[in-house]
């Protein structure tokens, strides 16, 4: 059964986003950089030890763009489809994050945006 495995949240500021939630939670905020200049924040949110996700947080690609969160599935294709003969819409086709795995992004019924991740670190 697929779980919310990560979060992301959208920032106008990066700098700003990244100091409140540092100051607020005590969050963990490593950057990361791929291809194109492309910076994504991987935030730790607490002690593996105890239960809960960690996430992300990057630039807001547009206003409408909201918290999201991730479900790991095994299969992106599997899911898609079924996404979308479930009602769903694709907002983001399947693509690869290098070294990682695949994600797509899509709207459920509801108009909620929410992702789906694979892991495959053959992914590139």
């Amino acid at each position: 059964m697929p779980r919310v495995v990560h979060f992301e949240i959208y920032a106008d500021d990066m700098e700003r986003a990244e100091k409140f939630y540092h100051d607020i939670f005590d969050w963990t905020v490593d950057k990361w950089e791929g291809e194109n200049g492309f910076v994504y924040s991987l935030v730790s949110t607490g002690d593996a030890a105890q239960p809960g996700i960690n996430g992300g947080l990057l630039q807001r690609p547009d206003p409408a763009a909201v918290t999201t969160i991730m479900l790991e599935v095994p299969s992106i294709d599997d899911y898609a489809g079924k996404i979308t003969d479930g009602g769903g819409t694709v907002t983001v086709p399947k693509f690869a994050v290098p070294g990682v795995g695949y994600a797509a992004y899509f709207t459920d019924t509801e108009g909620n945006p929410f992702g789906i991740f694979q892991d495959d670190s053959s992914a590139a």
